[in-house]
């Protein structure tokens, strides 16, 4: 349906959900391994059929691709690896003409070092014009630059070793909280805050529908950059007290609406990517009244299988965390804010093999609970490109397997601090992002329709049984119960509007939940049985032979006050008020 139809026009985002595409691994139309926007095109018939309302778009920009594409040195072009911006401009006629949306990455926390902002910048000297459009500082007192130690402050870098780099010829250090290839945007300089608000409107005048802000609650630093904690183990300390929320986070998103989204005639969608929010802060963030975003990315679910250790120090999840995680954003966004719902991007391995079971007998299954069970939650779902096909983490058997610059350095890292191989690898297999990023499945064809060249990472091998050819083809299909999920949302008042109640939150086993829409007269019971065994639940009174409205399995029998679940069992009743 147009998504201006059926609710509110101010917040027609509560009832879409959005289709992430990260176009390198999409589809190549050129066979050159990578794919590119020409190949979004010719498949966006996929997203019509799967029935979603916006694509979010990673980013196409011009980039070394460092970090394949979040290291951006021209923001007001098209990568030549992804096509040209008349090709951008075709993508976005042909999105629009299916009554869809558009949503762009942006990327501005920092910039690659190949922006001629940042080239100007260091280059210029320390008495330059665009010396402060970067954060640079000089090496500590008493030190030598350039020698261990020296750097302003103990910070570590999000992609390992110092957050610092040092810029001989300048003499002077220069901030990267991520890459060194990825130096930090000085947000503290109203220069730079409004060429980013002039590149975004020249984005909007071209007809994108909003943004997807990447990190965005770090571009505020406190100025004085102190030291951070260092944890036992650890070489360097840690920065983000100083610019996690920062002191002027709230100013310059409320100063970005008022000057960019608000004038806008188009009511836009803006998500921010907020690593370590807090509920209490996504409240302030999404509070219509404060004006400033619709909604946050908030990553406290997706961090609950990781040790003491961190992203790679790979544990079992437990069923309670995810629910009083999960249960806590509902509550606390439900009078005030909007939550996102999301399993799967860029940035995360196939949550199938994470939290469901990537197993033949449980894959399909375990993959429609997932769904179910989080497009199901109040907010704003997001499907990650092969997510509606039960796509699972890649076998690789090496470290040479791997591409991403996060999963490289950490290997680095460990191996030089005498870890063993296969121990590292482990942890690679089960949360490195290139389990995102293997190459859609297509068919089972060779390269899964992906490429007729050689893909710049290797397929997954079990592209063979999982491909979307396959699945359109099978109603009983992954992608199918997807597809009716959607429909689900665009048509039933209580999935988009209804309260949330959390049952059984003791539960090792069971999630369940309802979902109450008094406008609507509506009340939803979700069952979802996260387990290999069968699984039998006491019901809330008045569910009996309720409503059957969706559910990964045929219904064996009506609903009864004792009802048993078998494994990876989900499914949805409804009933009057």
């Amino acid at each position: 349906m147009p998504l201006d139809e059926g609710g509110p026009a101010d917040s027609w985002w509560s009832e879409a959900v959005v289709y992430q595409i990260y176009p390198r691994s999409f589809a190549d139309s050129n066979a050159d391994g990578v794919g590119d926007l020409q190949g979004v095109v010719d498949r966006l018939d996929h997203l019509s059929q799967l029935g979603v309302d916006v694509l979010w778009l990673s980013p196409v920009h011009p980039s070394p691709h460092h970090d394949n594409g979040y290291d951006i040195s021209d923001y007001q072009d098209i990568d030549p690896l992804f096509g040209t911006l008349a090709d951008f401009d075709r993508l976005l006629e042909a999105v629009h003409g299916r009554g869809m949306k558009l949503v762009m990455d942006l990327v501005v926390n920092h910039t690659s070092d190949e922006h001629p902002w940042f080239t100007a910048s260091r280059d210029g000297g320390r008495q330059g014009s665009g010396r402060d459009w970067y954060v640079w500082r000089p090496a500590r007192d008493g030190m030598e630059p350039g020698t261990p130690g020296a750097e302003p402050n103990n910070w570590e870098s999000w992609f390992s070793g110092s957050a610092w780099t040092y810029d001989e010829a300048g003499g002077e250090y220069y901030l990267h909280t991520f890459s060194r290839k990825q130096p930090d945007l000085n947000w503290e300089n109203p220069e730079v805050r409004q060429a980013v608000q002039a590149m975004m409107r020249w984005w909007l005048d071209r007809g994108v529908d909003g943004f997807r802000m990447d990190v965005i609650n770090l571009v505020s630093k406190d100025p004085a950059l102190p030291d951070g904690h260092v944890p036992e183990g650890s070489r360097y300390g840690d920065g983000s007290p100083s610019y996690v929320c920062g002191p002027r986070i709230h100013e310059y998103l409320a100063e970005l609406h008022r000057e960019v989204i608000a004038p806008c005639p188009r009511r836009l969608l803006t998500v921010g990517e907020m690593p370590g929010v807090t509920v209490e802060e996504a409240r302030l963030f999404t509070d219509p009244a404060r004006r400033e975003l619709d909604m946050v990315f908030q990553f406290e679910h997706v961090g609950l299988d990781q040790g003491p250790g961190g992203k790679f120090d790979v544990r079992p999840l437990r069923l309670t965390d995810l629910k009083a995680s999960l249960g806590r954003w509902q509550t606390g966004l439900g009078d005030t804010g909007w939550n996102s719902l999301y399993w799967n991007n860029h940035d995360q391995a196939r949550v199938v093999s994470r939290f469901g079971d990537d197993s033949p007998a449980h894959r399909d299954r375990s993959a429609k609970l997932l769904a179910t069970v989080l497009h199901l939650h109040r907010g704003t779902p997001y499907v990650y490109q092969g997510e509606e096909l039960g796509m699972a983490n890649a076998p690789f058997a090496s470290i040479e397997d791997f591409r991403d610059i996060e999963s490289l350095n950490h290997h680095r890292e460990r191996t030089a601090l005498g870890a063993d191989e296969e121990q590292i690898l482990a942890g690679l297999r089960h949360r490195s992002r290139d389990n995102a990023r293997t190459p859609m499945q297509w068919d089972a064809a060779r390269h899964a329709g992906f490429t007729t060249g050689t893909p710049w990472i290797a397929v997954n091998p079990d592209h063979v049984h999982v491909n979307a050819e396959a699945q359109l083809a099978d109603p009983d299909s992954v992608f199918h119960h997807y597809r009716r999920l959607i429909a689900l949302r665009h048509t039933e008042p209580a999935v988009t509007h209804g309260d949330f109640r959390m049952l059984h939150p003791d539960h090792e086993q069971l999630y369940a939940f309802t979902r109450r829409d008094i406008a609507s007269g509506t009340e939803l019971l979700v069952l979802a049985n996260f387990g290999a065994t069968n699984l039998t639940v006491e019901l809330p009174g008045g569910w009996e032979d309720s409503e059957r409205l969706i559910a990964n399995l045929p219904a064996p029998a009506p609903l009864t006050a004792s009802h048993t679940l078998r494994p990876w069992e989900a499914h949805v009743h409804r009933r009057t008020l």
